[in-house]
């Protein structure tokens, strides 16, 4: 079973942009979901909810290029767990979401679309067959 999750919050990270060994583009960044609560007539902050983000490929390079520290966001992915040991032996695990789908939130700003031409690799022509020299065409 997949477990797909939406969140909105913010940019809580510069992002990083890397490509990889095998040339597969990422971007990452950690994420601030602060939830708010109304009582006794004032709004109050609950307790900030960090995650990471992860993206890959031509998201990876459009998250790279549109998003920065701050900015509010909607993410939707994969809910995934990312385990380590670190040098001391000690485990370690951190909630990450694959993210599918990144945007603005529109709540709480606005947003200008730039569609993003992608090339796309064409095979070389075949070179066309010539005669040798010397030779004469049937005719």
């Amino acid at each position: 079973m997949e477990m797909t999750v939406t969140m909105t919050g913010n940019v809580g990270s510069e992002v990083e942009h890397r490509v990889t060994r095998t040339g597969l583009t990422t971007a990452s960044f950690r994420m601030a979901s602060t939830p708010r609560v109304y009582r006794d007539g004032e709004w109050h902050d609950q307790t900030t909810t960090w995650i990471g983000v992860e993206c890959f490929r031509g998201l990876a390079d459009n998250v790279t290029s549109s998003l920065g520290k701050g900015e509010p966001i909607i993410v939707q992915g994969r809910l995934r767990t990312r385990s380590w040991t670190d040098t001391n032996g000690v485990l370690h695990e951190r909630l990450v979401i694959e993210a599918t789908t990144i945007g603005h939130d529109l709540n709480r700003g606005t947003s200008a679309f730039r569609r993003v031409n992608r090339v796309i690799a064409t095979p070389e022509p075949e070179p066309e067959a010539t005669e040798p020299e010397g030779a004469e065409s049937a005719a």
